[in-house]
């Protein structure tokens, strides 16, 4: 594929990412509730491993300079080393690792089994930041910034295998894929 169809790739998966992230549900936590768990698992299973973790990364970086692409119509470099900011980190390991699955095997486990890793790295990363930048106890970190969200969180889960395999199937059909590795389809 060429590099003018990646970067468009790149950018609209960023875009829906940035969009994801504004459908907010406050908490009475520091973390909010958010759409950006489908946008990333969408990301990684359609884009594949490389694609994917460079339109994660685009999407931190337009975040990190201040443009309001986070959350709540935030950005900034403070949103990265706060309290949330493991969540946001975590996304483009997160992709990379439902890209190189779904590179390997198009299957609807394999979907679901490398997304719910991907939602355990994300709550990894998060709470553990949650925690330092909070001075929260282990205990407490798990209760807001993951707890809350795990049934929500598995339910997007869903979704997006859902979707990115209706959206594969329709890019395999018409030779639009941006990666031709399939195990089983």
């Amino acid at each position: 594929m060429n590099s003018t169809k990646n970067m468009i790739l790149i950018a609209f998966f960023s875009g829906i990412t940035a969009v994801f992230s504004q459908i907010v549900i406050p908490l009475p936590t520091p973390v909010p509730f958010t759409l950006q768990i489908i946008a990333v698992c969408l990301s990684g299973a359609i884009l594949g491993s490389k694609l994917a973790v460079m339109s994660q990364i685009v999407y931190l970086l337009l975040g990190s300079i201040g443009i309001p692409v986070f959350a709540g119509m935030s950005g900034g470099i403070s949103i990265l080393v706060g309290p949330t900011g493991g969540f946001l980190l975590s996304f483009p390991l997160a992709a990379g690792l439902i890209g190189l699955a779904h590179e390997r095997s198009q299957g609807v486990l394999t979907s679901f089994i490398s997304m719910f890793i991907s939602l355990v790295l994300i709550y990894s990363l998060g709470v553990a930041q949650l925690k330092f930048a909070s001075s929260l106890s282990w205990r407490l970190a798990f209760a807001y910034g993951a707890a809350p969200f795990i049934l929500l969180d598995m339910l997007k889960v869903g979704i997006a295998v859902f979707v990115s395999k209706t959206i594969n199937l329709a890019l395999l059909k018409n030779n639009l894929h941006p990666y031709n590795r399939f195990n089983s389809f």
